[in-house]
């Protein structure tokens, strides 16, 4: 569901049933993206509680140059 849809197309995200829900993980490039999945999850199953554990990964270049020793 959320890799076919193109407002989403999220292939990154793993769906788990859980004895008492749904826990979704992965990483996204967004807090709103995160927040359009899980409400697109929520709105797909209205009565299974949902637990997400997933990231946002940092998606612009660093601010900093990295020294190594």
């Amino acid at each position: 569901m959320l890799a076919e849809d193109p407002s989403v197309a999220e292939q990154g995200i793993t769906v788990v049933r859980r004895e008492r829900g749904l826990v979704i993980y992965g990483e996204v490039e967004s807090p709103h993206r995160r927040e359009e999945i899980l409400r697109r999850v929520a709105e797909r199953f209205p009565d299974v509680p949902v637990t997400s554990d997933i990231g946002v990964i940092r998606t612009q270049a660093p601010s900093q140059v990295e020294e190594l020793p």
